[in-house]
């Protein structure tokens, strides 16, 4: 059974039944607010949201980055699918898949972002969400959406942190300004 996550909101990613998850994907989702043209018709835009994972260690330094320039980080635990250039289609966009057994054991928190790379703020976006999925069942455990249209062009989206043996997430929900996720870096640190 899914949550449907609020801002602010923990839970842990332990599995229904017991055992802890092994393998997470990450998925975003959107679609474009249709401008209206001449004699009242819509006309579809590309927006080109991207998804990142940011990895950092126990002291809040950023470890290592994932993200449509580099798709797998330094250990290849954390692996970005590719990029949606338009948002067109069903379902998730953008993927990050986490093999949560081999994260190093200097990284205790991961952190999505999306940001607007060309720029459009988030009143041009529509359907925005993103949500985690167990790999190995194809269960999603947790949604949260990207609500609230408004001038910014990122948003912090959730933080998986090590929790005791196993990990929880929590959605964050703070929007953000930036294009790329070094923009967003010192915003990010402000929810480790």
């Amino acid at each position: 059974m899914s949550i449907s996550l609020q801002k602010g909101q923990r839970v842990s990613l332990a599995k229904p039944g017991g055992g802890a998850l092994r393998r997470v994907r990450m998925g975003l989702g959107w679609d474009a607010v249709a401008k209206r043209g001449l004699f009242g018709k819509g006309k579809s835009q590309n927006i080109d949201l991207d998804a990142s994972c940011l990895l950092f260690d126990a002291a809040g330094n950023l470890a290592d980055a994932v993200w449509f320039r580099q798709l797998r980080s330094k250990d290849g635990s954390v692996l970005h699918t590719g990029d949606n250039l338009t948002g067109e289609g069903a379902g998730d966009d953008e993927v990050i898949n986490v093999d949560l057994t081999s994260v190093p054991a200097n990284v205790h928190r991961l952190v999505f972002t999306v940001n607007s790379f060309t720029g459009q703020d988030f009143s041009q976006i529509a359907n925005a969400f993103c949500r985690l999925v167990d790999e190995e069942t194809g269960q999603e455990l947790a949604r949260y959406d990207l609500t609230g249209a408004g001038g910014h062009n990122a948003q912090i989206m959730a933080k998986v942190a090590r929790d005791g043996d196993g990990w929880s997430m929590t959605a964050i929900g703070a929007i953000a300004s930036g294009r790329t996720f070094q923009d967003l870096v010192p915003a990010v640190k402000e929810h480790l």
